[in-house]
């Protein structure tokens, strides 16, 4: 588990299914078998070498996410060790599982920040997209600044330190972006739409009717 706060910036590098990533700043301590995030991917430590780790990846990792992208090879990634429990939230809850893909559509620079717009490439997920709601882009804990399309469409605002600290102030239109929607709210669907728990007679359904009786509007 991660929560979207990025700890360094590396170098990627792949050799057949395996990828290799140089920590180039902020080094931490890892040990084999650590669980790291990798542009929000949660990938497994290999092997160490130095400043470098190994992962492997799999097919499907490497055809849902950019990591499949030739283009990113050589390029910064952001790097995130996962979450100790004495460790503050300083983000969101983030899996590392990456939902999907996202294009950036328009980079605004504004006086004091860039503003972000992201189309989802499939148009499914949108709906978890809430706006002052959290979402994972390349590994990072943003908030949502604006949507549209339902969603389809969604904006963030990113601040100058965190612009100077990731990847992505190498983004430009165009690009592809990992991005994983906030938990919470797909544990909250799954609940709304599991309808009765028939192995528990005593527990009651939650739904939209049980969340307004019980004062949430």
């Amino acid at each position: 588990m991660f929560t979207g706060i990025v700890k360094a910036i590396g170098k990627l590098k792949k050799d057949n299914n395996q990828l290799s990533i140089e920590i180039l700043d902020n080094y931490f301590d890892i040990n084999i078998g650590d669980s790291i995030a990798v542009d929000g991917i949660c990938l497994t430590a290999k092997e160490i070498f130095g400043h470098t780790f190994t992962v492997d990846v799999s097919e499907e990792t490497l055809e849902k996410t950019t990591l499949g992208n030739k283009s990113n090879f050589d390029g910064i990634v952001n790097i995130e060790p996962a979450l100790r429990i004495s460790d503050r939230l300083g983000g969101h809850i983030v899996s590392g599982h990456v939902d999907g893909l996202g294009e950036i559509v328009k980079i605004d620079k504004l006086e004091k920040s860039w503003l972000l717009s992201i189309k989802w490439e499939d148009s499914y997920f949108s709906k978890y997209i809430s706006l002052k709601g959290s979402i994972c882009v390349n590994g990072i804990s943003l908030t949502i600044a604006d949507q549209k399309n339902n969603g389809e469409i969604f904006s963030i605002a990113i601040i100058p330190h965190t612009w100077e600290n990731t990847n992505l102030k190498f983004l430009s239109v165009g690009q592809k972006v990992n991005l994983e929607a906030d938990t919470l709210i797909k544990y909250v669907e799954r609940l709304l739409l599991s309808g009765e728990n028939k192995t528990s007679p005593s527990s009651e359904i939650i739904n939209s009717n049980w969340l307004k009786d019980n004062g949430w509007n």
